[in-house]
């Protein structure tokens, strides 16, 4: 199994640098951010953007792939926002992964901000589907035309393309049966918090239906289930997986049942949201994630 690590983009450099060469020597496998203009009640502290952070890792690390946590419709429009990502590519040489989603509704901040027009789930999904494949489009052909309902693009050019061929990985995240398809269609790996709930063993059994409901979409899509990478947000369960070594290793172990590839946690904070101590995140490091890799401890 593959272990990530979110480190949020709150930090100076000068105290943000530390954590991500720290994610590269701890042995973790990829390391994310939040693409977010702002985020629940941390849009009243400092708040970077996912881009250049992620761009200032690429040049501290050398072998941790590095991504978004999601990527979203909501504040980008897919021709420049193709730019970035060929350009991020390139620097980390060819460790970027796109996670993308589908955006929050309209109460939330980065919604609420642009002030756009407020959409419905259906017209949500509507957007990311658009989003999705003029992203998959814009990597893969130079001058490429696209056209619908919320983008257009006519002649976009995309030289010198991605490091990685065919084009840069992208991890979907879906919740719902038209979110799933898309991740099975375009995906190389499908990424999923769960169904809200209220205690652990609710959690988990929703996660569990999730994956049976995945398991359908890419059959249906006429791939084979293990072409399809499946990543776990850990920390959208009601517990902080870095609330104990053991909640961990209780977590990893059980999304290993359910056919996980990777899990996903979060470098532990002082208030708000997944407060914990460094000291358990050190903990997990040497002894449970040796054990998960299949590396000797």
């Amino acid at each position: 199994m593959r272990v990530g690590i979110v480190i949020l983009p709150e930090d100076r450099w000068w105290a943000a640098e530390p954590k991500w060469r720290a994610a590269e020597e701890y042995g973790f496998d990829h390391a994310w951010t939040y693409d977010h203009l702002g985020w629940r009640t941390l849009v009243d502290g400092p708040w970077f953007s996912a881009m250049p952070t992620l761009t200032a890792a690429a040049m501290v690390t050398s072998r941790i792939r590095l991504g978004t946590f999601v990527a979203s419709p909501v504040a980008r429009h897919p021709v420049p926002f193709a730019r970035e990502l060929i350009t991020l590519d390139d620097i980390s040489d060819g460790r970027f992964i796109l996670g993308v989603g589908a955006g929050v509704p309209h109460t939330h901040y980065d919604a609420a901000v642009l002030d756009g027009p407020e959409l419905s789930a259906k017209e949500r999904t509507d957007r990311f589907t658009e989003f999705v494949e003029a992203l998959d489009g814009l990597l893969m052909t130079d001058g490429f035309d696209f056209e619908g309902e919320y983008y257009r693009a006519k002649g976009a050019r995309n030289l010198p393309g991605c490091v990685q061929r065919p084009r840069l990985p992208f991890l979907v995240a879906a919740n719902g049966p038209r979110t799933m398809t898309l991740a099975a269609r375009f995906g190389a790996g499908w990424a999923t918090t769960g169904i809200k709930s209220d205690t652990q063993d609710e959690w988990w059994k929703g996660v569990a239906e999730l994956v049976k409901t995945f398991d359908e979409r890419v059959e249906a899509a006429g791939r084979d289930r293990t072409s399809v990478q499946r990543f776990l947000s850990l920390d959208a369960a009601p517990v902080f997986s870095l609330s104990s070594v053991g909640a961990f290793a209780d977590a990893a172990g059980r999304a290993g049942e359910l056919g996980f590839t990777d899990i996903v946690t979060h470098w532990p904070r002082s208030g708000d949201y997944y407060v914990g101590r460094e000291s358990t995140l050190e903990e997990v490091v040497s002894d449970v994630l040796p054990v998960l890799q299949g590396r000797n401890s």
